[in-house]
């Protein structure tokens, strides 16, 4: 599954691939948006690397699926 978080004054997203489902990925960052006093999204890619992203800095998230290329011609 492809995560993209937007960063509040930047003109990149930060985007990466997760094996996490993607109830597991909105209940993380619901629960880092909406805790009291500053918080962090922690989140963790295929690869083992981990996320850090100020929740103050958070524009938006994106959770969807990886589209899958179609190999061969198209008619």
């Amino acid at each position: 599954m492809e995560v993209k978080i937007g960063i509040a004054d930047s003109n990149r997203e930060l985007a990466f691939k997760t094996g996490m489902s993607p109830e597991d990925v909105e209940k993380r960052v619901e629960a880092a948006l909406t805790a009291q006093g500053r918080s962090v999204l922690e989140l963790e890619d295929e690869k083992g690397r981990r996320y850090l992203v100020s929740t103050d800095k958070v524009a938006y998230v994106e959770i969807g699926e990886t589209a899958r290329r179609a190999v061969g011609f198209l008619s």
